[in-house]
């Protein structure tokens, strides 16, 4: 019988035997190489689902590395990722795959050192997935955001984002991250946006404690022909020009000051640096 099988058949029965002895090899091996790496003994109870000695405790994964060596490893990782969003996202995701609290502290500490590097596009990403796993909400991180898109030459969608989650809310929203948007608007000439976004915190009788935002807010008057309403804000805020500062001002406020420099033009910019080299000498 087996003598008038054709050789197809033949070839088949003999494929099929090949493949079953290495499976069988194959498996010998793989359960060889579980023993040699198990992990130490868990109090972890065996399941009949589990495959033999793979049963690895939670906290034995990663316990020996220090988060200061975690978060230097991430920070190195997104540099050299490209810039596509699912591949930001698996790596952000296995990063804090085995964490038992999300690792917002590092994650910000990586957001400043990204800024530092002025990657604007990677912050993006690693904010907009922060809020995605409903984390970092704050309005610290929006304009953290805003400012990022700015900067990423990406004024449109910074514009959307502030209409569609914060500028419905002006009356607590904190002049920090309102001086940051009316710096993008200021930045781009969106002088009409800059304008009825003051005129709205106006309306919730806000009143503003840097002379920086009354001065954009009268130059887009100017630039818009309204002359007549930059004279008004001018002489409504007066006593912003005129009072004296404290002798020794605040670091927070010295670092506004500066940001507020890096976002509004490259003029600003230059003069900045005259004065400090000058300084220096």
């Amino acid at each position: 019988m087996w003598r008038l099988r054709s050789p197809r058949i033949s070839h088949l029965v003999g494929r099929l035997s090949q493949i079953n002895v290495v499976s069988d090899v194959k498996v010998q091996q793989y359960r060889c190489c579980q023993t040699l790496v198990s992990p130490p003994p868990s109090s972890f109870q065996q399941t009949k689902c589990d495959p033999p000695d793979t049963v690895v405790p939670r906290s034995y994964i990663g316990e020996n590395v220090s988060r200061k060596d975690k978060t230097k490893y991430l920070y190195s990782t997104l540099l050299e990722l490209n810039d596509s969003k699912e591949t930001v996202y698996g790596a952000l995701d296995a990063w804090v795959a085995w964490e038992q609290n999300f690792p917002i502290a590092s994650l910000k500490k990586i957001l400043n050192s990204l800024e530092k590097e002025q990657q604007w596009h990677r912050v993006v990403q690693v904010i907009k997935w922060m809020l995605s796993k409903g984390q970092g909400m704050t309005m610290g991180t929006y304009g953290q955001l805003i400012r990022a898109l700015d900067m990423d030459h990406r004024v449109e969608e910074a514009h959307k984002f502030w209409e569609m989650k914060i500028g419905s809310d002006l009356h607590s929203v904190p002049w920090q991250v309102c001086h940051v948007m009316i710096s993008v608007y200021y930045r781009n000439n969106m002088l009409e946006d800059l304008v009825k976004l003051f005129k709205g915190l106006e309306a919730f009788d806000r009143k503003p404690r840097d002379k920086c935002i009354i001065q954009k807010v009268a130059n887009a008057y100017e630039m818009l022909g309204l002359v007549k309403e930059k004279e008004n804000i001018l002489a409504k805020y007066s006593h912003l020009f005129t009072e004296e500062g404290p002798t020794k001002p605040h670091r927070r406020n010295s670092f506004e000051s500066k940001k507020d420099m890096h976002l509004t033009s490259d003029k600003p910019r230059q003069r900045q640096s005259r004065n400090t080299s000058s300084e220096e000498k």
